[in-house]
């Protein structure tokens, strides 16, 4: 039965009596896809949407970082295709492949998982098996779900810069990636999102529509329409 389900791609399976079996990833076990690239996963290009495990452990990762920026006082926000997400269904848009948070850099000191990263460089895996580390791509963090599995939520310190302008230190030229005015998050607003109230800008739709342009909320869109358009 395993090797059917693997066979056809089932990542969960719901029984008769509402029971549910999953055959798909966990925390000791990779994810269900390889590298992405040009914004556009594997399971995109083969016509299917993030597999359920997939999500389960985005949803997780992302509760838990959210969690622990409040404790900590870290002001953050939704960002990006996350915020899109929370905007339209209240979850994790059900093509995407990680989270996106917005925080203040000046309040990364603030979390001690975030301050040993910057401190040491090196990554650090929380009592809850949950593994911080420093992006290699550029000026911000990742947590991931495990060491094992690398569904991640990445977190973008940006900062004020003259006129009230927030901006960060690197850009990896997606569409979404501008600089926006700090009156959005002065005061932060909230949103539904993967089963908790998220901080978020207080002026979502705004937010979505500087960044994706207008109409964003109505008119859902894979990453790189280039490469796969919905």
């Amino acid at each position: 039965r395993g090797a059917l389900m693997e066979q056809l791609g089932v990542k969960l399976e719901v029984l008769p009596d509402g029971r549910r079996r999953w055959h798909g990833c966990a925390k000791d076990t990779p994810r269900c896809f390889g590298t992405v690239r040009a914004q556009t996963p594997q399971y995109l290009l083969a016509g299917r949407w993030t597999p359920p495990c997939c999500l389960r452990a985005l949803r997780a990762t992302a509760r838990h970082v959210l969690a622990q920026l409040e404790a900590a006082g870290v002001r953050h926000w939704l960002e990006g295709g996350s915020l899109l997400g929370a905007v339209r269904l209240g979850d994790v848009i059900p093509w995407d492949y990680d989270v996106d948070v917005g925080l203040y850099r000046e309040d990364v000191p603030k979390c001690r998982w975030l301050a040993a990263v910057a401190a040491t460089g090196r990554p650090v895996e929380d009592p809850e098996g949950f593994l911080w580390e420093k992006a290699a791509e550029g000026e911000f963090f990742r947590v991931h779900f495990s060491r094992a599995n690398r569904l991640h939520v990445d977190l973008w310190p940006f900062y004020a810069r003259r006129g009230g302008v927030m901006t960060k230190d690197t850009w990896l030229g997606h569409g979404q990636d501008v600089e926006f005015p700090e009156s959005f998050l002065v005061p932060l607003g909230t949103v539904a999102f993967a089963g908790v109230l998220a901080k978020a800008p207080n002026d979502p739709r705004a937010f979505l529509e500087l960044k994706f342009g207008p109409g964003a909320v109505e008119r859902p869109e894979y990453p790189n329409p280039e490469v796969r358009r919905l």
